[in-house]
């Protein structure tokens, strides 16, 4: 009788940077912190031109050694980092003392202020993690979307994602909420759900019979929000394959039974957390064949984010992939850390 392989231990953690750092210039407003990664690190924040983007880059840096300090027993001014594979492309990975590639796996994504890391001990674990917010660029989007329609804007994509894909975001859409919260499906809006206009008068029939007149705007909402979630899992398998964006079968990876969750609460009025829905039963295939041994989790964070993880192998994961505990930076992260 074989004896089950042991579940992998991950690491996740997150750090909201939105309120850190006040100010305009990070050599100022972290400059304490900034001493506590190396002059490589802290050359590549201070370069950053918006401040948001250095208190992420800042953030990041420090989840990583902290992460790699913690896991390794290596002393925090001592950890370094190398590349998987391609020594100038590959995925990047933590380094032994002695040059060699050291047995654990992370990886970490930056969003309007949101820094995420998954990590593991065990180097038989592949983790992908990224974060999208739905939101950030909504004013240019619906710019476009007016001009092109939702099919037109989804076009622009046709080099990352698959006919079938495509096809999802345009014309099938999740379950969503009316102003008053009466939740709307597919089903009740017949063939309105295959608007792809804002401004549209649409129609939805309710089980009770009773009719809701509102605009199309709601069902373009719902599918942006489909569509992030495939950019999501996108990016988050990638990420733990190593390779970029660019990747050569970028459109052969495709993902099925996707649908977005369900937002969290705003942070403003939570009275018990922000996060909203978890949903793990998605399908990655590549080339038409199902990945069996990969599994998606995406859930979403207040509002307008979602943070999605891709890992492998399948039969060792734990039950939840996107189980983030919310770090707190001088507890956490400074009081472990040493500078520079």
């Amino acid at each position: 009788m074989t004896r089950p392989e042991r579940e992998l231990d991950i690491t996740y953690w997150l750090l909201d940077t939105r309120s850190l750092w006040p100010g305009t210039k990070i050599a100022e407003a972290a400059a304490a912190e900034l001493q506590l990664i190396s002059p490589e690190e802290r050359d590549a924040c201070t370069r950053k031109y918006h401040i948001a983007d250095a208190r992420m880059s800042l953030a990041s840096a420090l989840l990583k050694r902290l992460f790699v300090s913690k896991t390794l027993g290596i002393p925090w001014t001592q950890v370094r980092y190398g590349r998987k594979r391609d020594p100038t492309h590959g995925k990047p990975c933590a380094l032994l003392p002695d040059g060699s590639q050291a047995p654990v796996e992370f990886n970490v994504s930056h969003q309007n202020g949101l820094v995420a890391l998954v990590g593991s001990s065990s180097p038989d674990a592949e983790l992908g993690v990224d974060i999208v917010h739905t939101n950030e660029r909504r004013a240019y989007t619906y710019k476009l979307i007016d001009r092109e329609g939702l099919d037109g804007w989804v076009d622009v994509y046709e080099d990352i994602f698959s006919d079938e894909e495509c096809w999802d975001i345009k014309y099938n859409v999740d379950p969503f909420p009316l102003l008053d919260g009466t939740e709307v499906t597919a089903e009740m809006l017949g063939r309105h759900d295959r608007v792809c206009q804002r401004g549209q008068p649409v129609v939805a029939t309710l089980p009770s019979g009773e009719k809701r007149a509102f605009s199309s705007d709601l069902v373009i909402d719902a599918k942006l929000r489909k569509f992030y979630v495939y950019w999501c899992f996108k990016e988050a398998y990638i990420k733990l394959d190593g390779e970029a964006l660019l990747a050569k079968w970028i459109k052969e990876l495709e993902f099925k039974n996707v649908r977005a969750p369900r937002p969290g609460s705003p942070a403003r009025c939570a009275s018990y957390g922000t996060w909203g829905e978890r949903v793990s039963d998605s399908e990655a295939w590549l080339k038409r064949k199902r990945l069996t041994d990969v599994r998606l989790e995406i859930q979403s964070f207040e509002e307008d984010f979602m943070i999605g993880v891709a890992a492998k192998p399948a039969e060792r994961l734990p039950e939840y992939l996107t189980d983030f505990k919310s770090l707190d930076l001088e507890a956490d992260v400074v009081g472990f850390a040493t500078p520079f």
